[in-house]
This record gives structure tokens, C-alpha cells and sequence, in this order.
């Protein structure tokens, strides 16, 4: 018979930890306790129970001086408080998952939210998370979960935090979850199970499937094991759990050519060995020997060594160091220079207790039992991986200026140093790179020689395929009279192009003020910001007119209603003629000051009196409302007013 073994099956980092803890502890100590099973599995509580680990049912049992290991599934905030109040030394073997879940619930206790736990009630570890606030709501359905919803309890709109057990079934969490997004408006959602976890089902749900029977080896109190049980049972019609090799019988097998084995996270590899020797007739004959406790408890132990990658478990978390549960006997730590790139980052912001992390072995000290870890360098290995990468795949990367050299800028992209030619940089040619200096940037990478450590970007390429879909979607939606926020881009005599979102549109001199100017300098500078409307466009030639002035603005009307015939008006020439001089009434309207009317004496030309730009008063002597025309005088306002009638018949 065929026997295909889980990779995962076994004890996990959680659980080794807390074994490896209590013997050490009772090495150390000539003896200690421990306040329940340490792990739901009793071969390896009674072989605890013989090396000097001895098991209280309560804290009562257990006074001052006395050493006692808290298990891997948590201990309540009640009774962890009672042994400190009885003088009791606690060794904290807690799984580092279940803290983080603990630390999850007080902190929402302290934000005055409902924590929803989902999982098994009446097991130890949901009793001790459950501890750490006031009325938890715990949920091992998502039925259960759906009745209290729609209860007169309903959350709605009350602050939600919700938290998983560690071995929860995925399927319950994420359907629990979807349930909840639905209904509450304050929601904080924090996937707790465990990694190993996950792991280790979606393994039994993959072979399951694949075999004509399968075992399940595990204490029948462990949670996680039932778990396994029930998810197998879904995809294979012959499933058994069993805690010892000797509850298989050989009928259980009969007619089957291909069989699965996995394993609870609290079985030891002695138990898995010896299962899978007697489903495989050739394991079984070649086990020669019996091994001793140690042994078998070093088989779950990893082999460090330098220079390779590891996965572990945040244990602990200090100003200056992190501690990482790797699965070996080594302890093994990051320090804080190892940590990140960023010299100002803190530990508690990069790396939280519990999470999984992915390191690079700097050194492994066997005598003095510790080895060093590097996630920096790890990170920078990845960059590269995903550099060269992104050469392949045309993949935009983010990164910041650092500095400006001989011909270009250099952009750090999580450590590696990319070289952006000015060409590439994306400003105009002869424009100050310094400019660019500590701004975030997109860049492309274009050329790659890990061993020369020289990468090559351009910042130029984002920006134009940037610039080209904004250009679609801008062709794709314009017409006639829409309105745009632009950017002045240039400038000519004749007008301004204007940036609308990856396309250029002329404002023409004519269009940019009501006001007669000259230039397009007298009214907008490069870089302006303009609001546009599109006069019109040409979508085969590309071309767009725009405008600025705005056309429900009357020149015409507000002349009319702020000046009448006989009127004084403060004008200014705008333009020298030899019949006259034009001037402006308001922005848009200008009247003629015929050359007769320029002075009080005879002229050669406007320009002996006046000059473009020059303010001054003329009186409105007449206008032609059909052709929207206006008559000015300033000579008017120059000759004196002929005396009244009376006034001169009294002189006379």
C-alpha cells in the first residue's frame, strides 16, 4: 500500500515551544507544574509527567515557590493573576498566536467594543482569550451567528471587533466574516488563525481527496485534530482518527491501494513514525530501533544553517531586538540594524507578536545556542528577485530620489540603487534635477547586471504611458463646450497650449481675455493653472481650440448697464491709429476718441498727445447700440462749459 505522509503533519512551532519549555523547565528547576495539560496530547503529558513535570488540575494546588508552566493554549487573566498573588513563578509557554489574540480582545476592551470570538466555546484556549473582556460573544456556527444578528441584540452600527480561535476551520471564519460585513458599519476584522494551521487543513483537504482511505493521528481533545477529521471526512468516504498506531486494524485498509496520513499540531513525531510504519509494510521493516524522547523530540527540530532562508514565529518584541520562534533548538533573534533599511523604524511597527516572518541566516552559534537573523538582507535579495523580474514584465515600481550625479538621478527602490539618466528623468532638458530630490517616484526598469549590482531606470516611460491613457480617456470623452482644469504648458505670440490630461489644446491670444492684450505674457506665465472649455476639436488631426473667457460674461451688457450718453469713464488707449485712438471702457468694449477729439487744439497725429497703455478720462458722447459702437471726447471734458442765458444777458 501506497502511504502519502503531509509535509505539515506534526507538531507546530506552538507546540514544540511549549515541550521544549516544560522539560527545560523542569530540568533547570529539579522539577515543576503545570497547570492543566500542557498540550492536548497524553503521551506527551505522561512522558512530561516523567521528567519531573508534574500536573495541577487548579491553582489552588499550587503555592509560593512554586514553578509553573502555562500551557500552550493561554491561561485566563483570572487565574494568571491568582498564581502571582500566590507567590507562584509562571513560565510562559502560551503560543505566541494566542497572545497576539489576547493583546487583539484587551485592546478592544479598552475601545469600548464588542469583541465576537469564533470558534469552540468550551475549549481552554477561546476561555482564556475570552477572559481578557467583558461580555464576549462566541460563536462555533455561522447559524448561531446569523440568530444573534438578526436578534434584538443586533450590532448595526454598535463597534465590532471580531477574532478567530487559532485552529478554527477557515470556511466557518470567512463565512462568519462575510455574515458581519454585511450588517455592521463599525467593523474590525482580524484573521487569527493560525498560519500552520491553515496549512495543515488545506494539506489534509488536498490529499484527502486524492486517497482511497485516510488516518488522522491525534489526541481526541485536540481541537485542531477534530478539525482535520471533519475536513477529510468531506472529500474521503474511509476516514479514522486514531492517537496510538496500535488502534489501526488491518480491515480498515482492505481493497485500498493509495492511503493519507496527517496529523494534529500536538502529535509528536514518535506517534506519526510509528503510524506510518504500520501502514507501510517497508517503513515498518526497516525501523530498527526504539528511540528515546529526546530523539523524537529533536526529529521536529529544524537544522539551522548559515546563509539559507528560514520561516519563524515572532516570540518577542525589544527597543533593540527580535526574538523569532524558528522551530530549532537554537534561540534566534534580528537586531534592530538587521530589522529594515530605515534607521528611524521601530521595531513594534515593522513586526508584531505572532506574525509569520521570512529571514535570512546571518550566523549560528551552537555552542552558545543562539543564531542570527536577518530580514534586511532577505528583503534586499527579494528586491532584487523582483527587479530583475520587472524587466521581464514591464512592472512599474515605486521609489524615492536620493541624489543627483554626473548625468542623472539615483532612486532607491527598497534599498537597491537605480540609475535614472536625466533623459529619463521626466523633467525638460536643462531643468534642475535637485528639484527632485527625496520625491517618491514611478519608474520603469530598463536595464539589469545583478553581478555588477547596476540597474538602469526610466521615470520618462511611466509618465509617457501615464500620459497616453489619460490621452485616450480625454479623446474618449470630449466634446464641444465641456469644461477642463489645464496647466499652461507654452507660450507663443499667438496664444497658449494647455495641458488637459495628457492632451495639448490652443487657447488662442483672442480667447484668453476680454481685454485687447498683445502677448499672452500680459495675462498667464508657463505652469498656470487654467480653467478651459473646448471651443472645438479635430479628433483625426488632434487638434483641440480652447478658450478661457467666459461666455456668460456680456462685455457689451455690462457696459450698458454701468455708462450712458454724457458720462465720464476712466478708459485706457489700447491702440494708436491716424484717424484716432481706440480705448477701453470696460474689458472687452472699447470706444474711438476721433483725433478731433483728442486735444484742445489741432494735431498731427494721436501719438503727439497719447500713448498705448496710458489712462485717461473721456466723456461718452454717443453710442450706436445696434452696431455696438461707443464715441469718446476728450476734448469735451477740456472746454469750458458755455454760460447759462441769463447769465449772460446780466453780464450784457
Amino acid at each position: 500500500m501506497n502511504v502519502i505522509l503531509a509535509k505539515s503533519a506534526g507538531f507546530c512551532y506552538g507546540v514544540e515551544r511549549a515541550v521544549r519549555l516544560a522539560a527545560q523547565t523542569a530540568e533547570e528547576c529539579g522539577g515543576c507544574w503545570m497547570l492543566g495539560d500542557i498540550i492536548h496530547n497524553a503521551s506527551v503529558v505522561e512522558e512530561l509527567e516523567r521528567r519531573g513535570v508534574r500536573k495541577a488540575e487548579s491553582p489552588e494546588e499550587l503555592s509560593s515557590g512554586d514553578v509553573a508552566v502555562i500551557r500552550s493554549h493561554g491561561e485566563s487573566k483570572e487565574i494568571l493573576l491568582m498564581l502571582e498573588g500566590r507567590g507562584v513563578r509562571c513560565v510562559n509557554a502560551t503560543c505566541p498566536n494566542v497572545m497576539r489574540i489576547q493583546n487583539l480582545v484587551a485592546q478592544a476592551e479598552r475601545e469600548g467594543r464588542q469583541t465576537v470570538i469564533i470558534g469552540d466555546p468550551g475549549h481552554p484556549e477561546v476561555r482564556g482569550i475570552a477572559s481578557w473582556c467583558s461580555a464576549p460573544l462566541i460563536f462555533d456556527t455561522s447559524d448561531a451567528l446569523s440568530k444573534w444578528i438578526s436578534g434584538q441584540n443586533s450590532p448595526c452600527e454598535k463597534p465590532v471587533t471580531v477574532v478567530a480561535q487559532t485552529t478554527c476551520i477557515r470556511e466557518l471564519f470567512e463565512t462568519s466574516a462575510k455574515i458581519l460585513k454585511n450588517q455592521c458599519t463599525n467593523l474590525k476584522i482580524f484573521d487569527t488563525i493560525c498560519n500552520a494551521t491553515h496549512r495543515r487543513q488545506s494539506e489534509a483537504a488536498e490529499i484527502s481527496a486524492m486517497v482511497d482511505a485516510m488516518v488522522v493521528v491525534g489526541d481526541r481533545k485536540s481541537a485542531n485534530t477534530k478539525h482535520l477529521t471533519e475536513i477529510c471526512q468531506e472529500r474521503c468516504r474511509s476516514v479514522i482518527q486514531v492517537e496510538k498506531a496500535d488502534e489501526l486494524s488491518p480491515d480498515f485498509f482492505h481493497g485500498c491501494s493509495v492511503a493519507g496520513l496527517t496529523a494534529g499540531a500536538s502529535t509528536p513525531a514518535g506517534i506519526i513514525k510509528e503510524v506510518y510504519a504500520t501502514m507501510s509494510e517497508e517503513i515498518k521493516a526497516a525501523e530498527g530501533k526504539e528511540e528515546s524522547f529526546e530523539e523524537l523530540l529533536n526529529q521536529s527540530f529544524k537544522t539551522l544553517n548559515t546563509g539559507e532562508k528560514v520561516t519563524g514565529i515572532v516570540t518577542a518584541i525589544t527597543p533593540t531586538e527580535v526574538q523569532v520562534d524558528v522551530g530549532a533548538k537554537q534561540a534566534a533573534y534580528i537586531k534592530l540594524s538587521e530589522l529594515s533599511d530605515d534607521p528611524n523604524a521601530k521595531p513594534e511597527d515593522i513586526v508584531h507578536i505572532g506574525d509569520e516572518i521570512e529571514t535570512y541566516i546571518v550566523r549560528v552559534n551552537d555552542i552558545e545556542g543562539y543564531a542570527e537573523l536577518s530580514k534586511k538582507r532577505l528583503d534586499t535579495v527579494k528586491v532584487w528577485e523582483n527587479i530583475e523580474k520587472a524587466v521581464d514584465e514591464k512592472t512599474i515600481l515605486e521609489g524615492v530620489v536620493t541624489e543627483e550625479n554626473k548625468g542623472g538621478i539615483v532612486v532607491s527602490v527598497k534599498g537597491v540603487r537605480v540609475f535614472v539618466p536625466a533623459s529619463q528623468s521626466g523633467l525638460p532638458r536643462g531643468a534642475e534635477l535637485s528639484a527632485m530630490l527625496k520625491q517618491k517616484v514611478q519608474l520603469r526598469i530598463t536595464e539589469v547586471n545583478r553581478a555588477r549590482r547596476r540597474v538602469v531606470g526610466s521615470i520618462r516611460a511611466v509618465q509617457q504611458e501615464a500620459r497616453q491613457a489619460a490621452a485616450a480617456a480625454v479623446w474618449e470623452s470630449i466634446e464641444v463646450g465641456k469644461h477642463y482644469t489645464g496647466t499652461v504648458k507654452s507660450m507663443t505670440s499667438y496664444g497658449v497650449f494647455v495641458d488637459i490630461g495628457g492632451v495639448d489644446g490652443m487657447v488662442h491670444i483672442s480667447e484668453l481675455s476680454w481685454s485687447r492684450i498683445k502677448n499672452p505674457a500680459e495675462v498667464v506665465s508657463v505652469g498656470d493653472t487654467l480653467e478651459v472649455y473646448v471651443i472645438s476639436f479635430d479628433a483625426e488631426k488632434k487638434k483641440i481650440s480652447l478658450g478661457v473667457k467666459d461666455r456668460t460674461l456680456d462685455p457689451w451688457k455690462q457696459f450698458m448697464d454701468t455708462y450712458q450718453v454724457g458720462d465720464v469713464a476712466s478708459v485706457k488707449i489700447v491702440k494708436l491709429m491716424t484717424f484716432g485712438a481706440f480705448a477701453e471702457v470696460v474689458p472687452g468694449v472699447d470706444g474711438l476718441i476721433h483725433i478731433s477729439q483728442i486735444a484742445d487744439r489741432r494735431i498731427d497725429k494721436p501719438g503727439d498727445v497719447l500713448s498705448e497703455g496710458q489712462v485717461v478720462d473721456a466723456k461718452i458722447t454717443a453710442v450706436d447700440e445696434e452696431k455696438q459702437k461707443i464715441s469718446l471726447s476728450i476734448r469735451a471734458l477740456l472746454e469750458p462749459q458755455s454760460a447759462p442765458a441769463d447769465e449772460e444777458n446780466e453780464a450784457e
